[in-house]
């Protein structure tokens, strides 16, 4: 696909802050790019005339009477132009900070942006905003257009100093400018045509700049998202239907269908209108499909190749706009809309809000309205993402309070894993085996009952120096104990592992099923890791069973960092070590643990005394039976 394919439809949203002629810029373009009926020229004069004005270009997309009478566009606006390369539909998206929410409806939909900046107002909040929204929803493709250059007498010296700004701030945001076109939108001034007034500007006209930009790929080559609407039943057939929205399916495929991990093959695809039932579907297209197995799905689930299946997680990171008059704040809950299933989501953490001025980030505890925001948040379910790089169609959600919408944002899963493959199982022709000895039996023997005690926390807040001193303790108390410490494991058992989140993951499940079998063995097994996901220690808790105790050893970064016994947080620091918690790679702290440590407060002797009353009260055969 090359940039000079004719004919090819390109989505452009014209963006910056109010007031700047984005709306006179679309006007003037159809009209010196011949893209106007005459009768629609003649309309507009005749509204100008009874008005007594000049010729407003604006009036051509602001339809509403409303947007006439208060100068303001308050829709995001599709129209049609063409170049001799190419179909051009844009989205003029309104500037106007009461209507931020329909301005990232647009420009959602689209592949390539223009940033207009007005040459005597100069950068603005609004400006900064629509740059930061564009770096969100994804759009790498850009230019900028200095506008009202007339009423800046054409000065190339005002130019050259805003084109510096501007570059340096999308710079900063990770973006850059294809091109930054001084114009004058009214009298058509290097948008079309080159002006004869700014002899001095060498590079491209506005439309130049816009024929360059190449059409994303089609989402036909991306993996495949049959994203499910709804299951009808029609003569005794079972027909899940819904949209394509990237890749291709065809008859014979098997398909994944996530949140879950069943498998089916497509016998037929149902489409409407056809005279016989196509054997393939593509992106852009909705059908329906019938299955070679009863697998449950229902509306929201997304059918794809087993190859490139979705992550499947509980939490995840999102960069989001918030748009509700109420602050978002840590632990508030909103509906999540992903595609078209919906789930009940938490604020987890709020990691830093974006200063539009700046782009410093600093931690806070909520977002306020037009904020940009990168926050932590989970779900009471399994959720089926992809990361909105990869697939911008499935990598979007929007939050819902109420019957309000009150942010938009995209999936990052940058410091979690995907939790597919700890669903998968492989084992096949495996059966349980009943011990003919009974966990009473054993806890008669030893004295004790079996026990999980899982220690969590940060590097550094004394996990492997209270478990080892547990142990010497409880040992000599005669209980069957045993520490499994996270760099032990590491030699053996989990030998074949990284530091990557999934291989995080993938450490914790192992070290959590073998922890379980020490327990039911009647051990007392205490496990030191930083297991930094709530999911993985959930995991770990349902293979154990009641045996599980989760301990939180708590101490914050600043003290851990300070102490440091490895030397792990200098080596993090200085970026030596990729993904280290804490410092590049998150740490959720338990929500309801059966006891916390505070290493901070307390010498290591206390804390194991803490924990010595603990293992006898709810362990030991003689408190536990009396409590």
């Amino acid at each position: 696909m090359t940039a000079s394919d004719p004919r090819q439809a390109l989505n452009i949203v014209i963006v910056g802050h109010v007031d700047h002629g984005k709306s006179t810029i679309i006007g003037r373009l159809l009209h010196d790019t011949d893209s106007l009926p005459p009768e629609k020229l003649a309309e507009l004069q005749a509204i100008c005339d009874k008005r007594g004005m000049p010729l407003e270009w604006s009036f051509l997309l602001d339809s509403f009477q409303a947007e006439r009478d208060q100068a303001i566009t308050i829709d995001a606006t599709q129209i049609r132009f063409r170049s001799a390369a190419r179909d051009y539909v844009v989205i003029d998206a309104p500037g106007h900070r009461a209507f931020l929410k329909n301005m990232m409806s647009g420009a959602a939909r689209a592949a390539a942006a223009v940033l207009v900046v007005d040459a005597l107002e100069g950068v603005q909040e609004q400006t900064r905003r629509h740059a930061c929204l564009l770096h969100l929803l994804g759009i790498r493709q850009l230019c900028v257009a200095i506008n009202k250059m007339d009423l800046a007498d054409y000065d190339a010296e005002r130019y050259a100093a805003l084109r510096a700004e501007v570059r340096d701030y999308l710079r900063d945001l990770g973006l850059e400018a294809a091109a930054v076109v001084p114009i004058a939108a009214r009298g058509g001034d290097n948008l079309v045509h080159y002006s004869r007034s700014m002899p001095w500007y060498e590079g491209p006209t506005l439309l130049e700049a816009l024929d360059r930009f190449v059409p994303p790929a089609p989402p036909v080559a991306a993996p495949l998202r049959f994203v499910v609407q709804d299951v009808y039943r029609v003569d005794e057939r079972r027909i899940l239907v819904g949209r394509v929205e990237s890749g291709a399916l065809r008859v014979g495929d098997r398909l994944v269908l996530s949140p879950g991990t069943e498998t089916a093959c497509v016998r037929s695809i149902e489409a409407w209108n056809a005279a016989d039932p196509p054997a393939e579907a593509r992106a852009g297209q909705s059908i329906g499909i019938t299955l070679d197995a009863p697998v449950y799905v229902e509306r929201g689930h997304v059918a794809s190749h087993a190859e490139h299946a979705p992550a499947l997680t509980y939490v995840f990171r999102a960069n989001l706009f918030w748009l509700g008059r109420k602050p978002l704040t840590v632990g508030s809950q909103y509906r999540c809309r992903l595609g078209t299933s919906e789930a009940v989501v938490a604020v987890q953490a709020v990691e830093r809000v974006i200063d539009t001025d700046t782009l410093a980030g600093a931690p806070t505890d909520e977002v306020r309205q037009n904020e940009v925001a990168e926050v932590v948040l989970r779900a009471r379910q399994m959720l089926a993402v992809d990361q909105h790089a990869d697939l911008p169609a499935t990598g979007r959600f929007v939050l819902i309070d109420g019957f309000e919408t009150v942010a938009g944002g995209s999936v990052s899963m940058e410091g979690y894993p995907d939790q597919r493959h700890l669903y998968v199982s492989k084992a096949s022709n495996v059966y349980a085996v009943d011990h003919l000895t009974s966990p009473a039996s054993r806890a008669w023997r030893n004295g004790h009952w079996g026990a999980v005690l899982w220690f969590t926390g940060l590097s550094g807040s004394g996990k492997s120096t209270i478990a080892m001193r547990l142990e010497q303790r409880l040992f000599a108390k005669g209980y069957q104990v045993f520490v499994l410490d996270g760099d032990n494991v590491r030699k053996g058992l989990c030998a074949d592992l990284g530091f990557s989140p999934e291989d995080r993951a993938e450490n914790i499940r192992r070290v959590g099923e073998l922890a379980a079998l020490f327990a039911e063995a009647g051990t007392v097994v205490i496990t030191a890791l930083i297991s930094p996901y709530r999911s993985d220690r959930e995991r770990a808790r349902l293979a154990a069973g009641k045996a599980f105790h989760e301990i939180h050893v708590k101490a914050d970064l600043a003290t851990c960092e300070s102490r440091d016994p490895k030397g792990l947080y200098r080596r993090a620091r200085a970026g030596e070590i990729p993904s280290f918690t804490g410092i590049s790679a998150p740490y959720e702290a338990p929500d309801a643990p059966e006891l916390v440590i505070d290493t901070q407060a307390l010498p290591v002797d206390a804390c194991v005394d803490l924990l010595v009353r603990h293992v006898e009260r709810h362990i030991g055969l003689k408190h536990s039976a009396t409590a």
